[in-house]
Protein backbone atom coordinates (compact mmCIF):
# COMPACT_ATOMS: atom_id res chain seq x y z
CA UNK A 1 0.00 0.00 0.00
CA UNK A 2 3.00 2.32 0.38
CA UNK A 3 3.78 4.66 3.23
CA UNK A 4 2.94 8.35 3.58
CA UNK A 5 5.10 10.68 5.66
CA UNK A 6 4.39 14.29 6.66
CA UNK A 7 7.12 16.59 8.01
CA UNK A 8 6.11 19.91 9.59
CA UNK A 9 7.35 22.40 12.17
CA UNK A 10 5.51 22.32 15.47
CA UNK A 11 2.76 24.87 16.09
CA UNK A 12 1.00 26.03 19.23
CA UNK A 13 -2.50 24.46 19.59
CA UNK A 14 -2.84 24.44 15.77
CA UNK A 15 -5.95 24.52 13.62
CA UNK A 16 -7.85 21.46 12.41
CA UNK A 17 -5.97 21.27 9.11
CA UNK A 18 -2.74 20.51 10.98
CA UNK A 19 -4.38 17.49 12.61
CA UNK A 20 -5.88 16.39 9.31
CA UNK A 21 -2.33 16.36 7.95
CA UNK A 22 -1.15 14.19 10.84
CA UNK A 23 -4.09 11.80 10.50
CA UNK A 24 -3.53 11.49 6.74
CA UNK A 25 0.04 10.26 7.24
CA UNK A 26 1.45 6.93 8.38
CA UNK A 27 4.26 8.74 10.18
CA UNK A 28 4.60 12.37 11.23
CA UNK A 29 7.87 14.21 11.90
CA UNK A 30 8.15 17.35 14.00
CA UNK A 31 10.65 19.42 12.03
CA UNK A 32 11.96 21.66 14.80
CA UNK A 33 15.69 21.70 14.07
CA UNK A 34 15.13 24.44 11.47
CA UNK A 35 15.16 28.21 11.91
CA UNK A 36 12.46 29.75 14.06
CA UNK A 37 10.29 32.25 12.21
CA UNK A 38 8.86 35.23 14.08
CA UNK A 39 5.20 36.26 13.88
CA UNK A 40 4.30 32.77 12.72
CA UNK A 41 2.26 29.88 14.11
CA UNK A 42 5.17 28.40 16.09
CA UNK A 43 4.30 30.24 19.32
CA UNK A 44 0.80 31.59 18.76
CA UNK A 45 -2.70 30.78 17.57
CA UNK A 46 -6.18 32.21 17.71
CA UNK A 47 -9.32 31.42 19.67
CA UNK A 48 -12.84 32.66 18.95
CA UNK A 49 -14.25 35.21 21.39
CA UNK A 50 -17.42 37.29 21.52
CA UNK A 51 -15.38 40.16 20.09
CA UNK A 52 -13.94 38.02 17.30
CA UNK A 53 -10.71 36.01 16.92
CA UNK A 54 -8.07 36.69 19.57
CA UNK A 55 -4.39 35.80 19.52
CA UNK A 56 -2.88 33.67 22.25
CA UNK A 57 0.89 34.15 22.08
CA UNK A 58 3.58 32.38 24.08
CA UNK A 59 6.24 35.00 24.88
CA UNK A 60 9.65 33.75 23.77
CA UNK A 61 13.25 34.94 23.83
CA UNK A 62 14.14 36.28 20.39
CA UNK A 63 16.26 39.42 20.90
CA UNK A 64 19.67 38.82 19.38
CA UNK A 65 18.70 35.24 18.47
CA UNK A 66 17.66 35.76 14.88
CA UNK A 67 18.98 32.44 13.60
CA UNK A 68 17.98 30.15 16.47
CA UNK A 69 16.29 26.87 15.69
CA UNK A 70 12.74 26.18 16.84
CA UNK A 71 14.04 23.51 19.22
CA UNK A 72 16.30 26.14 20.86
CA UNK A 73 13.56 28.74 21.48
CA UNK A 74 12.73 29.30 25.15
CA UNK A 75 9.85 30.97 26.97
CA UNK A 76 10.46 34.47 28.35
CA UNK A 77 7.54 34.67 30.83
CA UNK A 78 6.55 31.68 32.95
CA UNK A 79 3.07 33.11 33.62
CA UNK A 80 1.94 32.69 30.01
CA UNK A 81 0.13 29.39 30.63
CA UNK A 82 -2.08 30.78 33.42
CA UNK A 83 -3.01 33.76 31.23
CA UNK A 84 -3.85 31.52 28.27
CA UNK A 85 -6.01 29.21 30.34
CA UNK A 86 -7.97 32.16 31.74
CA UNK A 87 -8.52 33.50 28.24
CA UNK A 88 -9.77 30.11 27.04
CA UNK A 89 -12.00 29.66 30.08
CA UNK A 90 -13.52 33.11 29.63
CA UNK A 91 -14.10 32.62 25.89
CA UNK A 92 -15.54 29.10 26.03
CA UNK A 93 -17.24 28.71 29.42
CA UNK A 94 -20.60 28.59 27.62
CA UNK A 95 -19.43 26.23 24.87
CA UNK A 96 -21.44 22.96 24.78
CA UNK A 97 -18.45 20.73 25.55
CA UNK A 98 -16.38 23.01 27.76
CA UNK A 99 -17.11 20.91 30.84
CA UNK A 100 -16.09 17.75 28.94
CA UNK A 101 -12.54 19.02 28.44
CA UNK A 102 -12.11 21.74 31.07
CA UNK A 103 -10.38 19.70 33.78
CA UNK A 104 -7.92 18.05 31.39
CA UNK A 105 -7.25 21.26 29.52
CA UNK A 106 -6.68 23.23 32.71
CA UNK A 107 -4.23 20.54 33.88
CA UNK A 108 -2.35 20.79 30.58
CA UNK A 109 -1.85 24.49 31.17
CA UNK A 110 -1.25 24.35 34.92
CA UNK A 111 1.30 21.53 34.58
CA UNK A 112 3.09 23.02 31.58
CA UNK A 113 6.34 24.03 33.26
CA UNK A 114 8.54 23.51 30.20
CA UNK A 115 10.68 26.41 29.02
CA UNK A 116 11.23 24.85 25.59
CA UNK A 117 8.75 26.01 22.94
CA UNK A 118 9.09 22.71 21.08
CA UNK A 119 8.29 20.73 24.22
CA UNK A 120 5.27 22.93 24.96
CA UNK A 121 3.92 22.54 21.44
CA UNK A 122 4.35 18.78 21.56
CA UNK A 123 2.71 18.68 25.00
CA UNK A 124 -0.51 20.10 23.56
CA UNK A 125 -0.17 18.37 20.21
CA UNK A 126 -0.20 14.90 21.73
CA UNK A 127 -3.13 15.76 24.00
CA UNK A 128 -5.25 17.03 21.13
CA UNK A 129 -4.32 13.99 19.02
CA UNK A 130 -5.59 11.86 21.88
CA UNK A 131 -8.91 13.72 22.03
CA UNK A 132 -9.30 13.30 18.26
CA UNK A 133 -8.30 9.61 18.35
CA UNK A 134 -5.34 10.24 16.06
CA UNK A 135 -2.74 7.51 16.52
CA UNK A 136 -0.14 8.43 13.89
CA UNK A 137 3.38 7.86 15.30
CA UNK A 138 5.25 11.12 15.91
CA UNK A 139 9.04 11.41 15.55
CA UNK A 140 11.53 14.28 15.76
CA UNK A 141 13.75 15.45 12.92
CA UNK A 142 16.84 15.60 15.15
CA UNK A 143 17.00 11.78 15.28
CA UNK A 144 17.91 11.64 11.59
CA UNK A 145 21.34 12.18 10.02
CA UNK A 146 20.60 14.86 7.44
CA UNK A 147 22.41 16.88 4.75
CA UNK A 148 22.34 20.69 4.65
CA UNK A 149 20.29 21.16 1.49
CA UNK A 150 16.71 22.14 2.33
CA UNK A 151 14.97 19.69 0.03
CA UNK A 152 17.48 16.89 0.45
CA UNK A 153 16.79 16.98 4.18
CA UNK A 154 13.11 16.25 3.53
CA UNK A 155 13.92 13.58 0.97
CA UNK A 156 16.40 11.90 3.30
CA UNK A 157 13.89 11.76 6.15
CA UNK A 158 11.40 10.17 3.76
CA UNK A 159 14.05 7.65 2.68
CA UNK A 160 14.94 6.72 6.24
CA UNK A 161 11.25 6.21 7.02
CA UNK A 162 10.79 4.09 3.86
CA UNK A 163 8.22 6.53 2.53
CA UNK A 164 6.70 6.22 -0.91
CA UNK A 165 4.73 9.47 -0.54
CA UNK A 166 5.55 12.84 1.00
CA UNK A 167 2.45 14.71 2.17
CA UNK A 168 2.90 18.47 2.35
CA UNK A 169 0.83 21.56 3.01
CA UNK A 170 0.11 23.72 -0.06
CA UNK A 171 2.33 26.62 1.05
CA UNK A 172 5.41 24.49 0.28
CA UNK A 173 4.60 24.62 -3.44
CA UNK A 174 6.73 27.78 -3.59
CA UNK A 175 9.93 25.85 -2.94
CA UNK A 176 9.36 22.10 -3.38
CA UNK A 177 10.85 20.65 -6.57
CA UNK A 178 8.70 17.58 -7.12
CA UNK A 179 11.11 16.15 -9.69
CA UNK A 180 13.79 15.73 -7.01
CA UNK A 181 11.38 13.70 -4.89
CA UNK A 182 10.26 11.67 -7.91
CA UNK A 183 13.89 10.88 -8.73
CA UNK A 184 14.17 9.44 -5.23
CA UNK A 185 11.08 7.31 -5.79
CA UNK A 186 8.87 9.48 -3.60
CA UNK A 187 5.58 10.95 -4.78
CA UNK A 188 4.69 14.44 -3.50
CA UNK A 189 1.05 14.71 -2.41
CA UNK A 190 -0.47 18.09 -1.57
CA UNK A 191 -2.88 18.54 1.31
CA UNK A 192 -6.11 20.28 0.33
CA UNK A 193 -7.44 22.60 3.03
CA UNK A 194 -10.45 23.84 1.06
CA UNK A 195 -14.07 22.90 1.57
CA UNK A 196 -14.17 22.35 5.33
CA UNK A 197 -17.75 22.28 6.65
CA UNK A 198 -18.75 24.87 9.21
CA UNK A 199 -19.59 23.75 12.72
CA UNK A 200 -21.55 25.51 15.50
CA UNK A 201 -19.53 28.36 17.04
CA UNK A 202 -20.75 30.45 19.93
CA UNK A 203 -20.88 33.69 17.94
CA UNK A 204 -21.08 34.62 14.26
CA UNK A 205 -19.54 35.03 11.78
CA UNK A 206 -17.94 31.62 11.40
CA UNK A 207 -14.12 31.51 11.34
CA UNK A 208 -12.12 28.47 10.20
CA UNK A 209 -8.66 29.81 11.05
CA UNK A 210 -8.69 29.22 14.79
CA UNK A 211 -7.20 26.63 17.13
CA UNK A 212 -8.62 23.11 17.09
CA UNK A 213 -9.57 23.79 20.71
CA UNK A 214 -12.48 25.79 19.28
CA UNK A 215 -13.69 22.75 17.35
CA UNK A 216 -13.37 20.43 20.34
CA UNK A 217 -15.06 22.73 22.85
CA UNK A 218 -17.96 23.39 20.48
CA UNK A 219 -18.52 19.89 19.06
CA UNK A 220 -16.90 17.42 21.47
CA UNK A 221 -16.76 13.85 20.22
CA UNK A 222 -18.41 14.97 16.97
CA UNK A 223 -15.28 16.97 16.09
CA UNK A 224 -14.08 14.29 13.66
CA UNK A 225 -17.18 14.84 11.53
CA UNK A 226 -15.92 18.33 10.70
CA UNK A 227 -12.50 17.13 9.58
CA UNK A 228 -11.53 15.58 6.26
CA UNK A 229 -9.27 12.71 7.23
CA UNK A 230 -10.83 11.15 10.30
CA UNK A 231 -13.92 9.51 8.81
CA UNK A 232 -11.76 6.45 8.10
CA UNK A 233 -8.34 5.45 9.36
CA UNK A 234 -5.51 5.10 6.82
CA UNK A 235 -5.30 1.55 5.48
CA UNK A 236 -1.94 0.80 7.07
CA UNK A 237 -0.19 2.12 10.17
CA UNK A 238 3.36 1.62 11.34
CA UNK A 239 3.72 0.54 14.93
CA UNK A 240 6.57 2.91 15.70
CA UNK A 241 8.97 5.33 14.04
Amino acid sequence: MGKTVAIVQSCYVPWKGYFDLIQSADAFVLYDDVQYTRRDWRNRNRIKTAAGPRWLTIPVNVKGRYHQRICDVTVSDADWSAHHWESIRHAYARAPFFNRYAAELESLYRDCGDTSLSAINEHFLRAICGWLDITTPIAHSHIFALPDDRQERLIEMCRQLNATRYLSGPSAKTYIDESRFNDAGIEVVWMDYSGYPEYPQLVAPFVHEVSTLDLLLNTGTDARQYMKSTATQPAQRVAAV
